[in-house]
């Protein structure tokens, strides 16, 4: 087992990518924190992972306020006694509006969810993590914020600052032996998409998610265990010489610029 008697935090994990990396790196023997401000569907993916290799816990929170982020990571710690890996996966875009149609409102609640949460993650986990000498940071990016597939200025830049964010933390925190890296997905069939899909039919679902896919360079989209494959490699040791780096897991996007034809 990859992270056999590791101890994990993955935030926004009861549905889509986060869930499903839980669900990996209980596969793989690691402990997860499932985290999530939905209580009982957090529970019910720690049920799934019962009969995995290590069965998970969950833990209510709100990522956006502070103290329920402290309250939280030390639940993990007095529980787990350490933290060797935190993902911060929870982000959201719920309208697409052209900027002058933003309010500020809008835009600060954007930046509180996709990045100011991963800040006050970091900030409660780090201190763990250097008196360890070990620790893994996997931070979600977004396609979105090297080539936006839609004009959302406020979700687009704070996934984009992430990647600053990444950056900055890998190199601050390289000398005490933590890993702090950034994934930037396609598009992955996730409840993401309800605001298009909640009125379809599975089969206008599927006729929806393949129509996407055909504009993606390997010609599909993504599924939440195509990310919980790249978390589970920058969380393992198989990368314990990689750390300030964006990965891509986007089927090809945006590096190529044309479909090939497979001939």
């Amino acid at each position: 087992m990859l992270l056999k008697d590791r101890v994990a935090i993955v935030t926004g994990a009861a549905v889509g990518m986060g869930k499903g990396t839980a669900l990996k790196f209980a596969e793989e023997g690691c402990e997860v924190a499932i985290v999530d401000i939905n209580l009982e569907a957090a529970e019910a993916t720690a049920e799934e992972t019962a009969g995995l290799g290590t069965k998970g816990f969950a833990l209510k929170c709100d990522v956006t306020d502070i103290d329920q982020v402290k309250t939280t990571v030390d639940q993990v710690i007095d529980r787990c006694g350490k933290v060797d890996i935190l993902m911060n996966n929870v982000g959201a875009m719920s309208e697409t509006p052209p900027v002058e149609d933003i309010t500020e409102q809008e835009w600060d609640q954007a930046y509180q969810l996709n990045l100011k949460s991963g800040f006050f993650f970091s900030k409660y986990a780090v201190p763990v993590m250097k008196k360890r000498k070990y620790g893994k940071i996997i931070n979600l990016s977004s396609i979105g914020a090297v080539q936006p597939p839609h004009h959302v200025a406020h979700y687009n830049s704070a996934k984009s600052a992430m990647i600053g964010f990444t950056l900055d933390l890998a190199s601050s925190l390289a000398g005490f032996g933590i890993n702090v890296n950034t994934i930037l997905p396609g598009p992955v069939r996730t409840e993401f998409y309800n605001r298009y899909t909640k009125t379809m039919t599975d089969g206008e679902k599927d006729d929806f998610f393949n129509a996407i896919g055909k504009k993606v360079p390997l010609q599909r989209i993504g599924m939440p265990e195509d990310i919980a494959n790249a978390a589970l490699f920058l969380a393992s040791g198989m990368s314990s010489f990689i750390t300030g780096q964006v990965l891509y897991v986007a089927g090809g996007l945006p590096l190529l610029t044309s479909i090939p034809s497979g001939e």
